[in-house]
């Protein structure tokens, strides 16, 4: 293990603290709407995939701090989670759910970061980022708008609970404006490539996260975002673009 990599361990937590506790206080002290904080705690968690790929100098170091992490956290939040504080902040729908939810987001983004950093190289490890954040902030509009402003319930025989067409919509946009941005600003690529990927790959997110049922759009749609992108952008270096 590098200095360095102690370092992106420190880095990584200390942003967990940053992004997770105006969601918590807000709970506290505010009662902010269940749906508000849930999808703040879910964004604060997506939004640490940035010291997960910039702050490790190995990929494994930032799969084991990813992991550790949840290792560290369930076991914290069974303890406490007949608490009164607990009771207050929680944004549970039904028991442990938050945990394990919590659970599986950390095992998503350590299998983006093994697949597109340790599998494929450093090179790729961009995908990660786009995959997790066209994920991560795309549900989040989903659940806001789709409460919020949904009206046109999408029925289907595989899909779950009550998805709107103004829900999926805000994936879509959302999703695409985070893989437009993470392909121009981190990934470096030119304009027009990015807007390619936003416009090809975000219909794909929104696609499965549609059809993804209890809880494994978590899953789903980072591994099928992260695929999309790596067959679009391999075709592109075919054409020499």
């Amino acid at each position: 293990m590098l200095p360095n990599d102690l370092l992106g361990m420190g880095l990584y937590f200390g942003s967990l603290i940053a992004t997770g506790l105006p969601a918590i206080l807000l709970k506290y002290f505010f009662n902010v709407p269940f749906e508000v904080v849930r999808k703040l705690y879910h964004i604060a968690i997506t939004l640490t995939i940035f010291p997960l790929v910039m702050a490790f100098e190995n990929w494994y170091m930032a799969v084991l701090t990813a992991l550790l992490f949840a290792v560290i956290v369930y076991p914290l939040l069974a303890a406490v989670e007949k608490t009164a504080f607990y009771r207050r902040i929680a944004v549970e729908r039904q028991g442990g759910e938050f945990k394990t939810s919590l659970l599986i987001v950390q095992l998503s983004m350590a299998l983006m970061l093994f697949l597109f950093w340790g599998v494929l190289g450093a090179e790729w490890k961009y995908v990660a980022v786009v995959a997790v954040l066209a994920w991560g902030l795309g549900d989040a509009a989903a659940a806001l708008v789709g409460k919020r402003f949904g009206r046109r319930r999408i029925r289907h025989a595989r899909i779950q609970g009550a998805k709107t067409v103004e829900g999926t919509q805000a994936m879509y946009v959302t999703a695409g404006l985070a893989i437009f941005f993470t392909f121009l600003f981190y990934a470096g690529q030119p304009w027009h490539v990015s807007l390619t990927a936003a416009l090809l790959v975000a219909p794909v997110c929104a696609v499965v996260e549609l059809f993804s049922n209890r809880g494994l759009d978590t899953i789903t749609v980072p591994i099928s975002a992260g695929l999309a992108v790596l067959i679009l952008m391999t075709f592109l270096s075919l054409l020499g673009v």
